[in-house]
């Protein structure tokens, strides 16, 4: 029924096709990003948020409220952004923040989303994980200090770095939908 995997002294458990899915399972994980705005969110707003746990638990769904606050992980190659070619700005589900530019995505085949910069040197922040006996550079969200994912020292030039981020953290908006969203905001 379930089949183990055994990678750096970690079991994961694996659910019969938790590595294929179908349109309507990717709409499904799609669908968990999509929030109700709350009035901390913003892609404009670039003040810090600091919110208490308890208060991110109300206003979150419950996906987004366990990797971004309880630094969990989704399950790979389940991300619809993994993939997505389409041109646009990648923000944080939790508070709207700018994350990364679409231009500088692209197919790591870790199977999570990858980007080799983010937008600016605030728009994330960096921590030292050293759980599961690993040691790695956790990324944060630079406005409200939501788990993202890692970055790694194996990815594309300019920079040669990957961040592997979590697609239930981001949300995604189209080149022109982000402009007429940052223009009715102003």
């Amino acid at each position: 029924m379930f089949n183990k995997l055994i990678i750096a002294g970690m079991i994961i458990i694996l659910t019969p096709g938790c590595f294929s899915q179908t349109n309507t399972a990717k709409q499904q994980v799609m669908d968990t990003t999509n929030k109700k705005e709350h009035v901390f969110y913003s892609h404009a707003d670039t003040s810090k948020v600091n919110l208490p746990d308890s208060e991110w638990k109300k206003l979150l769904s419950p996906e987004v409220y366990q990797i971004a606050r309880l630094k969990g992980t989704e399950r790979p190659n389940t991300s619809p952004y993994e993939h997505s070619k389409e041109i646009g700005t990648y923000y944080c589900a939790v508070c709207g923040n700018a994350l990364f530019r679409s231009d500088t995505k692209f197919e790591s085949g870790c199977g999570w989303p990858s980007f080799y910069e983010p937008i600016s040197k605030t728009s994330v922040i960096y921590e030292k994980d050293n759980s599961f006996g690993m040691s790695r550079e956790e990324v944060k969200c630079g406005r409200c200090g939501s788990h993202l994912g890692h970055v790694f020292n194996d990815g594309p030039p300019p920079t040669g770095l990957r961040y592997c981020i979590n697609g239930v953290v981001l949300d995604f908006a189209k080149a022109q939908d982000a402009a007429k969203k940052y223009n009715s905001q102003q």
